[in-house]
């Protein structure tokens, strides 16, 4: 037993080195994590997939592993500098791409910010990898992973019974309105708001109806939508 776990360190402490195996190790590493990322996000339909996620760490990587082996370089001529800088800029440049991934729909919807989150933990994670720093980078890929996996199911249950509730209703024509206003009326539902857009360009896109109100306790919110899809003239109904 203790061999083994002597020879497990001795490849810990191999792996901490700045070689040329170690710098192919980290980049490839780096690009494998950020992959299986991006696998995850890929099979949600997500804007960034599989390649962004992989090509943002392994820059994120390449850019720790440059500042360290210029600040190796330079400390051999006494020359301290600060390995943290070309990190920071990583950390400037990845926000503009995140941002790109977030998108405003048409029913007034954020979409994409968990996605840019993970571009932005991807690119961190990327820069420990090529910093060397093994266990954090280790911790980091099961967490982000389990963050967009096991949290996203129990998000979800934990909001899928709540007595807040927004939608977004699409009708045929404002005639339906005040039907939809009532059904929510008779299940003794407080309406908090009622927003209509696209009124004036009906014959092209059927009026939106964003409606914020509370239930008068828990209940599974699949029940209402069910309810309000019935109604006549409704196209569709969606929580947001």
């Amino acid at each position: 037993m203790d061999a083994i776990l002597t020879f497990l360190q001795e490849i810990a402490d191999y792996l901490h080195e700045v070689n040329s195996i170690t710098v192919m190790i980290r980049i490839l590493l780096a690009a494998i994590a950020g992959g299986l990322v991006g696998i995850e996000r890929e099979i949600h339909g997500r804007a960034a997939g599989l390649r962004t996620h992989m090509l943002v760490a392994l820059g994120a990587a390449l850019s720790a592993l440059i500042g360290v082996c210029l600040s190796a370089e330079m400390a051999k001529m006494g020359v301290i500098s600060d390995v943290q800088r070309t990190g920071a800029q990583v950390m400037s440049g990845i926000g503009f791409l995140g941002a790109g991934t977030i998108i405003i729909t048409s029913r007034q919807r954020v979409k994409g910010l968990t996605t840019a989150a993970g571009l932005w933990a991807s690119a961190c994670m990327g820069l420990a990898i090529g910093a060397g720093y093994y266990e954090c980078a280790i911790m980091a890929f099961i967490t982000i992973i389990s963050t967009n996996t096991i949290l996203n199911h129990l998000e979800r249950a934990l909001t899928s019974k709540t007595c807040n509730m927004n939608m977004n209703i699409i009708i045929t024509e404002t005639a339906c309105l005040p039907k939809v206003l009532e059904k929510i009326r008779e299940m003794k539902i407080k309406i908090y708001d009622v927003e209509v857009t696209n009124v004036r360009e009906v014959k092209e896109q059927s009026p939106n109806v964003a409606i914020e109100m509370r239930l008068p306790q828990r209940r599974p919110h699949i029940e209402i939508i069910t309810t309000l899809a019935a109604i006549d003239g409704v196209i569709s109904v969606e929580e947001t």
